[in-house]
């Protein structure tokens, strides 16, 4: 490992620091990665109500999720999650789930939106032709369609979720970047550690982009 010492820059980056530090800094990974999951599920699942209420007819639906859109999509993460962690109390895991998913649903909601939209209007007029309820005209034809029209977006709203779970740390949440503060406080060299988050951040949204491509791959045959 003595070769590492030679890709260190001196006051700036200690390479092995730097990679001797991974293995402490992963032991967040599984928590990152969970927030992550969970709180993007949630976020589907919000996110199409939310679509749903929009496209909506009723004044009572539509304008209340327009407003709840409008506001999520105006407040910074950490605003909100300080928020609900300090202002409603909640403990620092579900404050996390919550922020994240109540915000990412905003975005997921706009896109949705947007794809629903993009879904040609004779692939209703035609479910509606057969008979079909407005239930299984959106869960079994346009909800299908819409939803490949989405991935791309998709894609890049789960990486900003990934990336912003690190938000997390701030309240406490045992994450990737928790335990890297951790480390570099203990050896007194932020820069090496926060460089080697930067890399291990990049490497795992590149792999979800590449999962992100093989599954548009998947479904365009």
């Amino acid at each position: 490992m003595d070769v590492l010492k030679y890709f260190s820059i001196p006051n700036f980056f200690n390479a092995p620091l730097a990679v001797h530090s991974i293995p402490k800094i992963m032991a967040g990974f599984p928590m990152s990665l969970w927030l992550t999951v969970v709180s993007f599920g949630c976020a589907l699942v919000l996110g199409l109500f939310l679509t749903l209420a929009q496209l909506s007819h009723y004044k009572l639906l539509h304008w209340p999720a327009r407003a709840f859109i409008s506001f999520m999509r105006g407040v910074p993460m950490l605003v909100l999650l300080f928020i609900i962690y300090f202002g409603f109390g909640a403990d620092a895991l579900p404050a996390a789930i919550i922020a994240f998913t109540i915000n990412c649903s905003a975005f997921v909601s706009e896109v949705f939106r947007s794809s629903f939209s993009a879904v040609d209007l004779g692939q209703w007029e035609a479910a509606y032709s057969l008979g079909l309820p407005y239930r299984k005209v959106i869960a079994k034809v346009i909800f299908p369609q819409a939803f490949q029209i989405a991935i791309p977006a998709l894609g890049n709203i789960l990486l900003d979720l990934f990336k912003s779970t690190s938000l997390a740390a701030m309240i406490t949440v045992s994450e990737m970047f928790m335990d890297a503060k951790i480390v570099a406080g203990a050896y007194q060299d932020y820069m090496s550690i926060y460089i080697m988050m930067a890399a291990i951040y990049w490497f795992f949204c590149w792999l979800m982009t590449v999962g992100q491509t093989q599954l548009e791959h998947f479904l365009a045959r």
